[in-house]
């Protein structure tokens, strides 16, 4: 925790507490949840007051260009095995439950609850109202309640920022409540470990204590938002998206670390958002109003939009080292390699006014491939797509998660099950419906490694990632000649403006082609094995997608 106290503290003397006073709000007071009676409690303040509080409080510290510093601990990133869904008869036959949406009960719930507002019931409270969603008819209202302002001023950032006229009727319709300094005791509150990150769909509460990482606040309502919003026929997507000066829009699936953030921040593209977007009948919309881009080895040159908001006042730093000069250090991950910055999309110049963009003509599915085999780009079939949308292939990238030291190949259905609810074959459907209706493209592109797997091949180069991808949306590839991956089926492209033709083919770039194969073999058994989870659900068509194990 960053300590930084001074003598005078013009809060805590009153001096400028009036001034906290005159935020819009609503009329639904803090009753609902136990804590009424609370007597320091600051609604919806704006950043630069929840700037003051973070600092006087020792939550963080001002860069050399006044963005906020904050490190969050122990826990630099989610916490994914102490995330519980209460089980409840209402979502019972809904949820896919298991590994991910693991239960809990009702009263393990109701006895954290209890304890946490009593813990909380004399501390000084930071209350942040906001949407989840561009889309005024598939909006939700959240109410973001924490112990720390860092947590306010992380939904300032990353939710969509009411109106003073929409604060003042708003009426949360699910509240985040943080207590990230109480823990548990997992011998008496039913808990895995002192970190707890419960949701409960009819209390509508989602409870996180034991964890200052800001991540969990964000991804607690995403989760929520794929629950509610396929039962409306709205498909949920864990994607980021953009669209050209026509209007021509793509969506990017990936888990963190694949390249969301980073290849939908294109300065020639309008940013939609980078991370979290439903589509509905009227397009792709944003569930968010800001950005949460990972900052390892960020520069000016690779990635200068990003970079510009990391000297923005407004924005948040997460658990990076700065200098003595109070310069950021991005290269230093002595603390992890997850480090962040959360900022107001707005932050960034070619950012969408609306949040919303037109049914996508192209599809991309991102991923980071340890084993080096994937090509860098590749054309799916329809059924290829709805496959690769189940299977979810990719690797979790150091940091992301607590326990991950280096890049472990895993399938993740839906580019994004850890914040799924519901079967991936729901999510699976609505997509292929979706697809099929607008007849959008699909591709597949490793971000990953190249002429070896990882810790012997490289990492494929931005700049040859970001050609592709350009030719591919722009329409470039129509009329090139492809090649038949001989196991995965998909169609590859031989050649690719700007880009080396021996790269486009990943056989060709490893030393021992022998090796390639061998290990192209056991990544195809992998596929086989994963899918086997999902096969009753699917069709013949999808199942005739997986990839051909060679003799």
């Amino acid at each position: 925790m960053l300590i930084l106290k001074g003598p005078y503290n013009p809060i805590q003397t009153g001096a400028m507490k009036a001034d906290y006073d005159v935020h819009p709000r609503s009329n639904i007071g803090l009753d609902y949840l136990g804590l009424e009676n609370n007597q320091e409690v600051y609604w919806n303040l704006n950043p630069s007051e929840l700037y003051e509080h973070a600092i006087l409080h020792g939550e963080a510290i001002l860069t050399k260009d006044h963005a906020l510093l904050v490190h969050t601990g122990k826990f630099t990133g989610r916490s994914p095995k102490d995330k519980f869904v209460v089980e409840q008869d209402s979502i019972q036959d809904d949820i896919d439950w298991g590994p991910i949406n693991q239960p809990t009960s009702e009263e393990v719930f109701d006895r954290l609850y209890n304890k946490v507002t009593e813990y909380l019931a004399n501390k000084r409270l930071f209350v942040k109202d906001v949407f989840a969603g561009a889309d005024e008819n598939n909006r939700l209202n959240v109410r973001v309640v924490s112990e720390v302002a860092y947590h306010a001023l992380f939904a300032h950032n990353m939710f969509i920022r009411p109106s003073d006229e929409e604060l003042s009727v708003h009426e949360p319709e699910f509240t985040v409540l943080a207590a990230p300094f109480f823990e548990a005791d997992p011998a008496i509150d039913g808990t895995r470990t002192s970190t707890f990150i419960l949701c409960n769909f009819e209390k509508k509460i989602i409870l996180i204590g034991g964890t200052m990482y800001s991540g969990e606040v964000k991804k607690g309502i995403f989760a929520v938002m794929n629950y509610l919003l396929p039962k409306k026929g709205v498909m949920a997507m864990h994607c980021s998206a953009n669209h050209d000066e026509n209007g021509k829009t793509a969506v990017f699936f990936g888990l963190s670390g694949t390249g969301k953030t980073t290849l939908s921040a294109d300065p020639d593209k309008t940013l939609i958002g980078d991370d979290e977007h439903g589509w509905s009948d009227d397009g792709v919309f944003n569930f968010e109003g800001g950005c949460y881009a990972k900052t390892i080895n960020l520069s000016q040159e690779s990635e200068p939009m990003i970079y510009a908001t990391t000297r923005m006042p407004g924005t948040i730093l997460e658990n990076v080292v700065l200098d003595d000069n109070r310069e950021p250090d991005f290269t230093d991950v002595s603390l992890t390699q997850n480090t962040r910055c959360s900022y107001p999309i707005h932050f960034i110049p070619n950012a969408s006014d609306t949040g919303k963009g037109n049914h996508p003509e192209n599809i991309i599915f991102l991923t980071c491939d340890a084993f080096g085999i994937l090509p860098p780009i590749s054309r799916l079939t329809p059924e290829q797509a709805m496959y690769h949308f189940i299977s979810g292939y990719t690797a979790k990238v150091a940091g992301t998660e607590r326990g991950v030291t280096e890049p472990e190949a895993t399938f993740s259905a839906c580019f994004g099950s850890p914040f799924m609810p519901l079967h991936p074959t729901v999510y699976a459907e609505l997509l292929a419906e979706k697809i099929r209706k607008h007849e959008a493209k699909v591709w597949l592109v490793n971000t990953g490694w190249t002429g070896g797997v990882y810790g012997v091949g490289s990492r494929m180069k931005l700049s040859f990632t970001r050609k592709m991808l350009s030719q591919a949306i722009d329409g470039d590839l129509e009329d090139v000649e492809y090649v038949k991956d001989p196991i995965f089926g998909f169609q590859v492209p031989i050649q690719v403006e700007g880009v080396p033709s021996k790269l486009l083919i990943p056989r060709y770039t490893w030393e021992d082609a022998h090796e390639y194969d061998k290990k192209a073999k056991q990544l195809a058994q992998m596929f086989v094995n994963n899918f086997e989870q999902f096969k009753d659900n699917c069709s013949t068509e999808i199942l005739s997608a997986a990839p051909r194990i060679l003799s």
